[in-house]
């Protein structure tokens, strides 16, 4: 009878040791898998960053094309590949003197910082004048020491880089263009389940809605933004004042942190214009009420809940993409949070993941699904 009793208990034990075995290796190779990815994400981030931008391109002009393909020319409609040539011959266009502009607005930038080098440590060093004369000197020797040229030489040279991304963007987008009239075949195909591809294909089309509504209320916050700090720094009679206006309005698609780099950017411009403290201060209580207001009222009110996500998901998600892909990462940070909600608010084993990324514990329920694919559906039609 003992002996039966040990018997049981070492299989136990035995049983108990392989299951912990097992998760250990589990664990193990999670950790492994995770470590993996991040080396590539990192290594690979120049091309995954132009096919993330191209992705989310191809789907914001995706109606633009289904536009264009229901217009008649007589009693002649317009093919779908005369439509897909024409929304690409658009985008490209539009990518090409958009990254002009920046260049232009950038160079005039760096040209005037390598100019304002010389004032700007004496400039911000004055800042600091009320705390007494070692402080103020302590400052002074610590920006002058800063080698400001060599970073103008590092943005110069990233930014020289946006020029071959734009064209690798145009490219990749080109072919998804061409791949678009396939989709709906591949998809069930791939599921090898006609209602699996349709569920499937309503979570992207979700995906895409979120993201192209947030992009579009984010680009008409930042162009007014943009505006707003353009006429004010005209007002203040800064030499800059375009280049801050287009630079504000690029920094606002960065959440949270984009503005207050945005205002502590005007106020650090004027101040090394105009070397008054009063006039800078002014400036920057302006300009950081406008940001403030954009940001926090007019923002907020038009995004209503189409995103629902959380604030400190959006700060871990802008810090680790950041880290990851840098400036561009930031840039992303949102929507591909806003894929990664959706994505697991349909997937049993991840909904736990979509409760702490929705503001309210709330995500995406399969009728709001079915809602928002029939409302699209409806506006196709």
């Amino acid at each position: 009878m003992a002996d039966g009793s040990n018997g049981k208990r070492a299989s136990r034990s035995v049983l108990g040791d392989t299951e912990n075995h097992a998760r250990v290796r589990t664990t193990a190779l999670v950790i492994i898998a995770f470590a993996v990815v991040l080396f590539m994400l990192v290594q690979a981030r120049f091309l995954l960053i132009s096919l993330a931008v191209a992705i989310i391109l191809f789907a914001l002009t995706s109606d633009v094309i289904r536009f264009i393909a229901r217009q008649r020319i007589g009693r002649f409609g317009v093919p779908n590949w005369l439509a897909s040539i024409a929304a690409l011959v658009l985008i490209s266009t539009a990518l090409l003197v958009l990254s002009s502009i920046l260049l232009a607005q950038l160079n005039t930038v760096l040209v005037t910082t390598v100019s304002y080098a010389e004032r700007a440590p004496s400039a911000v060093a004055s800042l600091f004048g009320w705390m007494g004369e070692d402080v103020e000197t302590a400052v002074f020797n610590s920006l002058r020491s800063v080698e400001i040229s060599g970073y103008v030489r590092t943005v110069a040279g990233q930014a020289g880089n946006l020029m071959q991304g734009t064209v690798l963007v145009i490219l990749f987008v080109g072919f998804l263009f061409a791949e678009r009239i396939w989709f709906d075949t591949k998809m069930t195909n791939f599921f090898e389940d006609e209602g699996q591809a349709a569920r499937a294909t309503k979570i992207i089309t979700s995906i895409i809605h979120r993201v192209n509504y947030y992009l579009l209320v984010k680009t008409v916050v930042s162009l007014i933004t943009g505006a707003m700090i353009y006429v004010v720094a005209q007002v203040f009679g800064i030499e800059l004042a375009l280049a801050l206006g287009i630079l504000t309005f690029i920094l606002n698609y960065i959440p949270n942190i984009g503005s207050i780099v945005a205002t502590g950017m005007v106020a650090l411009v004027g101040y090394v214009e105009t070397g008054d403290a009063q006039t800078t201060g002014a400036l920057f209580l302006i300009t950081g009420a406008i940001q403030f207001i954009n940001g926090n009222v007019i923002d907020p009110w038009m995004m209503g809940r189409a995103l629902r996500l959380s604030s400190f998901g959006i700060i871990m998600s802008l810090a680790f993409w950041g880290a990851v892909w840098g400036i561009p990462g930031m840039f992303l940070s949102v929507p591909i949070m806003v894929m990664l909600l959706v994505v697991c608010s349909h997937v049993p084993e991840l909904r736990k993941v979509a409760v702490l990324l929705s503001r309210e514990g709330l995500p995406e329920d399969e009728q709001e699904l079915d809602r928002l694919a029939e409302e699209i559906e409806n506006r196709k039609g």
